[in-house]
């Protein structure tokens, strides 16, 4: 057990040197019958840490992934769509594309795309549109890399049963380090063509009087540089974000996932969905999924065993599943705080029309890395968002995280057969409210105002999506301090759906860390039980 802890301990200095080619493709998809010490249900964050820490625990386990395995160019050459000409690899299962702006100068942008197993899914519930990652690397495919640590202050409404000095002291470091986060250049981002948007926005904030801070990224900064020298291929300065980047971001690919597989104790089936998990005596757990094409269809359905269950399918699709499981009597003793405790992160959009002697510019760089910090003052954090469309907008664009009070509950639709949510859309009002103590601020400062053509005609705020779902199995609560669920010893959540709602920045650095501290904690009292 000694030597296990200890292979937990380092986080290595890998990522300096790692290249940043996509890994081999998985072995063969797990079969019917099958038994595995351990079955890791998604390939996010959460699922990515638990699987190299089992793994270097001297644990097998197997990864099961709803999404593709993106290892495979299309027609052009290139794994991933740009952002500007969306294809039939960029939305998960629909026929029209849904994206975030859906509107440009007056024109409506959506079109229509072949059905396909694409890699960003907007999931619809009442009230409210989810973005979440598709494929192996889960939302690390498609969000902007903002690899934001909160500040501690804020740590204990974030994770109220979690100890901040081991947060900070240990595995925030560690996640930090295991996912490759690092700085831009600043000497480079204040002279740069594509951060000129970045600057502006900076110039805005601090006439207003508002704190402007730059934050760590997981883009690969010397890639970026020399996309900028036109040295190598454009990625980020060739406005890919929303549906994955082919060349400089350090995906989970790329960073945990590679050291996984490296282990050879990691296997992962992509295009596999679990739809059951229950007991299956001995205590072991069956776990039924089914196999699917490209276009959503089933075209195998397998029954395998685990003596282990790691729930990883992020916040929404963990707390979904879940939630059948207990009512539909697969798992009938979760208790009755599986489901609750859902937020959106306080996720609110905008953009603001500035004057013609302040060009934002045509190149800007798609992977943003600065925000406005009114936390302390108004409850929201401000990142400067890229409008990367290639033409002078002579617009500011803005994602802010508001400090939402409000949190929704996910619970079972018999007569439908599906997992509901009871998002209110009009929640949304305390988010703008927020926002807006920044953004009036700065337009009545600088005689500018909102723009009102990007999410719909004469619309100001998108106010109808997250990027960010949290919560829904929330630490403490449906499971104990680590994520091992009540009422069933061998299953465990390690994913964004721990967190209650809100982490007053980008998630995914505090979603890493916490995994790296539930499953050290499990490695050291668990893993002997999981056939290691």
């Amino acid at each position: 057990m000694i030597s296990r802890r200890r292979l937990l301990v380092g986080t290595g200095s890998m990522i300096g040197a790692m290249a940043l080619s996509t890994p081999a493709p998985a072995k063969a998809s797990i079969g019917d019958g099958a038994h595995v010490p351990v079955l890791v249900i998604g390939t996010g964050y959460g699922g990515s840490v638990a699987a190299l820490r089992l793994a270097q625990a001297g644990v097998d386990v197997h990864m099961v992934e709803m999404g593709m395995a993106w290892d495979t160019p299309g027609t052009d050459g290139k794994i991933f769509a740009n952002t500007r000409t969306p294809d039939y690899r960029s939305f998960w299962l629909r026929t029209r594309t849904k994206q975030p702006i859906s509107n440009f100068l007056g024109f409506p942008i959506d079109k229509n795309i072949p059905r396909y197993t694409g890699i960003l899914d907007a999931e619809d519930f009442a009230g409210i549109t989810v973005y979440q990652g598709r494929g192996v690397g889960g939302g690390s495919l498609v969000n902007g890399g903002m690899a934001v640590t909160p500040r501690r202050e804020h740590f204990a409404a974030i994770l109220p049963t979690v100890n901040p000095d081991e947060m900070y002291n240990v595995y925030y470091p560690r996640a930090n380090a295991g996912l490759g986060v690092s700085n831009v250049d600043v000497d480079w981002w204040e002279s740069t063509a594509c951060y000129q948007y970045a600057r502006v926005g900076r110039k805005h904030a601090q006439r207003s009087g508002f704190p402007f801070v730059l934050v760590p990224n997981v883009y690969d900064w010397d890639y970026m540089e020399r996309e900028a020298a036109g040295a190598v291929p454009k990625s980020a300065l060739a406005a890919e974000i929303l549906y994955g980047n082919n060349y400089g971001k350090k995906t989970l690919q790329q960073t945990y996932l590679q050291r996984a597989r490296a282990t050879g104790r990691v296997t992962i089936s992509p295009q596999h969905r679990v739809v059951s998990v229950a007991p299956a005596g001995g205590g072991r757990y069956t776990i039924m999924i089914e196999q699917i094409d490209t276009t959503g269809g089933t075209v195998a359905t397998k029954a395998v065993t685990a003596d282990r269950v790691f729930f990883a399918a992020g916040s929404v699709g963990t707390s979904k599943l879940l939630v059948k499981l207990k009512a539909t009597g697969a798992l009938p003793n979760l208790n009755n705080e599986v489901g609750k405790g859902w937020g959106d992160n306080g996720n609110v959009m905008c953009g603001r029309a500035n004057h013609m002697w302040d060009p934002t510019g045509r190149l800007q760089s798609s992977m943003p890395t600065a925000g406005i910090d009114n936390w302390a003052a108004g409850g929201a954090f401000a990142e400067v968002a890229p409008l990367p469309t290639g033409i002078e907008t002579y617009a500011s664009f803005y994602l802010s995280i508001t400090r939402t009070p409000h949190r929704a509950e996910f619970t079972w639709n018999p007569t439908a057969g599906r997992v509901d949510l009871s998002w209110q859309t009009a929640w949304k009002q305390a988010s703008i409210t927020m926002a807006k103590t920044i953004f009036d601020k700065i337009n009545s400062r600088e005689g500018t105002i909102y723009r009102t053509d990007l999410f719909g005609s004469n619309k100001i705020w998108g106010d109808h999506l997250t990027y960010h779902p949290l919560g829904g199995a929330v630490l403490g609560r449906a499971t104990d301090n680590y994520g091992r669920l009540h009422g069933y010893p061998g299953l465990y959540v390690i994913d964004g759906s721990l967190i209650p709602g809100n982490t007053s920045v980008n998630p995914f650095v505090t979603i890493t860390a916490l995994a790296e501290r539930n499953i050290e904690q499990i490695v050291r009292t668990d893993v002997d039980t999981v056939g290691a």
